[in-house]
C-alpha cells in the first residue's frame, strides 16, 4: 500500500504540474456529449491488442535475395519489376501471369499459417504489397505499365490470403511497401531504378494517395485487417513527407476514420513521435496514427564496431524516445509505435568480438532482449521475415529464431484455454475489492493532497470501462476456440479511442482517462499477466 501511495503521489504531482503548465486544456470548454462506448468487438481486438507477428515475406513484392526461385535467368535486376519483365519476355503475358498467381496462392501454405498460429503464437502478420498489386489500372503511367496484365488477379489474391489468415485468428497489416517512383532507392520499392522520386513527384503521390483510399474502401467490410501502412521505410529527411501524410490521413478519414494508419518514421523516431502526438488528440475524429520504426543492428559501420553484448544491451533499452511521451493522452496526445521490421542478424565484425561466447548463445540472448523490450514498450513487433527460399532462414528467419527460442511470444498467448478461464474467474472474483481500493486511493490522494472540487465519478466510470475492456480482450481468443489470451498492446490508442467515445467534456475528463488506465492495470494484476 505504501509503495502504491508513493507512486500515486509522484503521479499526482506530475499531473498538477502538467495541468498548471498546460494552457491548452483539451475538451475543457466542451460539455458532456453522448457516450458511445460499447464492448470491444473482434475487430477492436484485432486492431488494438499486442501484435506478435512477422512479415510474411516477398509474396506480393519480390526481392531476389529472398525468393530467387521466382526470377527467370534473364532477369535484368533483383526487384519485382525485373522478375515480371523477365517472365513476360521469356514466356508471354498469360504464362507469366499464371506463374505469379501460383506463387501468390502456394508460396505461403495452409501449413505455414497453421504453424504461425499454433507454434509461433502469432496474432498478426505484416503483408508487404506494391501499388501495382491493386491491378492493371493502377500500373498505368508507371514503370509497371508494360507488365500490367500480370497483376490482373493480384488484389483478389491479397484478399484471399487475408481471409485464410483470419480463419486462424491472425490479423493482417496491409503494408503499401512499394510506392511509384520509390519512397527510397532500394529494390523493395519495386524497381531497380536506384532513385527516390516519389517525394518530388505530385503525380506519383496522387497515385499512392488514391491507392491507399482504394484499399481503405476495400477493407471497410473485410474481416481481419488490423491497419493500413502508408509507406515502408521513407527516405531519411524526405522533403514534404509529413505534408503528404497529412493529406492522406485527411482523405482516408473521409472513407473510414476508424482504420489505424501506420506511418514510417523515416529513421527519425523522435521527430515522428512529436508529429504523431499532434495528430492523435482527444478532440479530433481522424484515423489513429501508429509509428512504424525499424530496428536493425547489421548495416552501419558504428554497429560493426560493437560487440554482440553491447548490441544486446542497446536492444534492451531501445524505444526510449517514448519515455515521458505517453501516459496522458489529454495532456500530450497519444503516441503508439510498433517495430515493423527487426531480425537477429549482426555483422560478422560484431560476431567476431564475442570474446569466446558461442554464437548460438549470443543469438538467443539478443532475440530475447528484443522480444522482452518490444513487448513492454511497443504496441507490436513484426520479424523480418517468415518466408524465403532458404528456409528456415538463419537469423533472418522467423521460423528458425522462434524454434531456437530466441524470439518469444507474450506469456498470455502461451496459456491453455483452461488456464485463461481460470485467470478470468480469479479476476472476476477480485474485481469489486480492486475497484473499491482503486477509487478510495484515487479520491484520498486528490482530496487530501490537493483539496478542491473534483468529479471522481469519472474515475469510477473509467475504471469500469478499463477493467471490462481488458477482460474482453483477454477472453476473445477463447471465444474463437484459440489458446491464449490477448493484452491491450496498443494501450495509448485504445485510451484515445475510449476518450473520444466517452463524449466527456470539462476539465475533469483526466479522471476518466486515469480510471481507464487503472482498470486495465488492475485486471492484468488479478489475471497474473
Amino acid at each position: 500500500m505504501k509503495k502504491f501511495l508513493n507512486k500515486a503521489k509522484d503521479f499526482g504531482q506530475q499531473q498538477v504540474q502538467q495541468r498548471q503548465g498546460n494552457k491548452q486544456q483539451p475538451m475543457a470548454s466542451q460539455p458532456d456529449g453522448q457516450n458511445r462506448i460499447q464492448p470491444p468487438t473482434k475487430q477492436d481486438v484485432d486492431r488494438y491488442r499486442y501484435h506478435h507477428g512477422t512479415n510474411i515475406g516477398t509474396l506480393f513484392i519480390l526481392e531476389k535475395w529472398l525468393t530467387g526461385s521466382v526470377f527467370p535467368d534473364n532477369a535484368n535486376g533483383s526487384a519485382e519489376l525485373a522478375a515480371a519483365q523477365g517472365w513476360v519476355k521469356q514466356e508471354g503475358l498469360d504464362k507469366a501471369r499464371q506463374r505469379f498467381e501460383t506463387h501468390w496462392r502456394e508460396y505461403v501454405s495452409d501449413a505455414d499459417m497453421d504453424w504461425l498460429r499454433d507454434v509461433a503464437k502469432c496474432t498478426s502478420v505484416r503483408l508487404p504489397i506494391g501499388w501495382f498489386t491493386l491491378g492493371p489500372d493502377w500500373c498505368k503511367g508507371t514503370a509497371f505499365k508494360d507488365v500490367a496484365g500480370v497483376y490482373q488477379n493480384a488484389w483478389p489474391a491479397v484478399k484471399d490470403l487475408v481471409a485464410r489468415l483470419n480463419q486462424r485468428g491472425i490479423a493482417t497489416l496491409i503494408d503499401l511497401h512499394g510506392l511509384p517512383g520509390g519512397a527510397n532507392s532500394q529494390e523493395h520499392s519495386g524497381t531497380n531504378s536506384g532513385k527516390t522520386e516519389f517525394w518530388s513527384s505530385s503525380s506519383d503521390q496522387d497515385i499512392a494517395t488514391h491507392a491507399l483510399c482504394h484499399i481503405a474502401t476495400e477493407t471497410r467490410n473485410m474481416d481481419g485487417v488490423l491497419g493500413l501502412q502508408l509507406v515502408n521505410e521513407s527516405e531519411a529527411n524526405a522533403k514534404g513527407m509529413y505534408d503528404w501524410y497529412t493529406r492522406v490521413v485527411n482523405e482516408i478519414s473521409r472513407v473510414d476514420p476508424t482504420l489505424p494508419l501506420y506511418i514510417s518514421d523515416a529513421w527519425d523516431f523522435s521527430q515522428c513521435i512529436n508529429w504523431t502526438l499532434s495528430h492523435n488528440n482527444a478532440t479530433a475524429q481522424t484515423n489513429p496514427i501508429v509509428i512504424d520504426t525499424h530496428l536493425y543492428w547489421a548495416f552501419s559501420d558504428a554497429d560493426k564496431a560493437k560487440t554482440p553484448q553491447q548490441i544486446t544491451g542497446e536492444a534492451s533499452n531501445s524505444l526510449n524516445a517514448l519515455d515521458n511521451k505517453d501516459g496522458s493522452v489529454l495532456d500530450r496526445g497519444a503516441v503508439q509505435a510498433v517495430v515493423g521490421e527487426y531480425s537477429c542478424v549482426l555483422t560478422e565484425d560484431s560476431w567476431a568480438k564475442s570474446a569466446g561466447t558461442p554464437k548460438d548463445q549470443l543469438v538467443h540472448g539478443f532475440g530475447n532482449a528484443e522480444s522482452s523490450r518490444f513487448q513492454s514498450r511497443a504496441g507490436g513487433s513484426f520479424f523480418w521475415t517468415y518466408r524465403m527460399d532458404w528456409m528456415e532462414g538463419g537469423e533472418w528467419g522467423f521460423k528458425q529464431m522462434t524454434k531456437a527460442g530466441a524470439i518469444t511470444p507474450p506469456v498470455g498467448l502461451t496459456l491453455s484455454v483452461q488456464d485463461v478461464q481460470s485467470r478470468i474467474s480469479h479476476a472476476q472474483q477480485g474485481q469489486q475489492s480492486a475497484r473499491t481500493q482503486a477509487i478510495s486511493q484515487h479520491c484520498q490522494y486528490w482530496d487530501h493532497n490537493h483539496p478542491g472540487q473534483y468529479e471522481h465519478w469519472r474515475f469510477e466510470q473509467g475504471w469500469d470501462v478499463g477493467f471490462s475492456d481488458a477482460m474482453v480482450f483477454f477472453r476473445m481468443r477463447r471465444q474463437r476456440s484459440l489458446n491464449g489470451g490477448d493484452r491491450i498492446g496498443m494501450l495509448e490508442l485504445w485510451v484515445l479511442k475510449r476518450l473520444r467515445e466517452s463524449g466527456m467534456g470539462g476539465k475533469f475528463v483526466w479522471e476518466f482517462e486515469q480510471g481507464v488506465r487503472k482498470g486495465v492495470a488492475d485486471y492484468y494484476q488479478l489475471a497474473g499477466i
